[in-house]
């Protein structure tokens, strides 16, 4: 009977960990300082905006 190809084995699941899985992204988006973590705080307020305008001008261009 085949192995599952899951099972890869000690050498398979270590490679897979820690060289071709996913990437690794605890803290990313808090960052490492206070000056990465400001400035992701103000390009999210940025971002949510803009997307408020554009609701608005979505809406003002179905009212006519």
């Amino acid at each position: 009977m085949a192995k599952d190809v899951r099972e890869g084995g000690f050498l398979w699941n270590w490679f897979y960990k820690n060289l071709a899985g996913p990437a690794a992204v605890q803290g990313a988006i808090e960052g490492v300082t206070q000056e990465a973590r400001d400035a992701w705080k103000a390009d999210l307020a940025e971002r949510k905006r803009y997307t408020r305008e554009q609701r608005a001008r979505k809406a003002e261009a179905r009212r006519g």
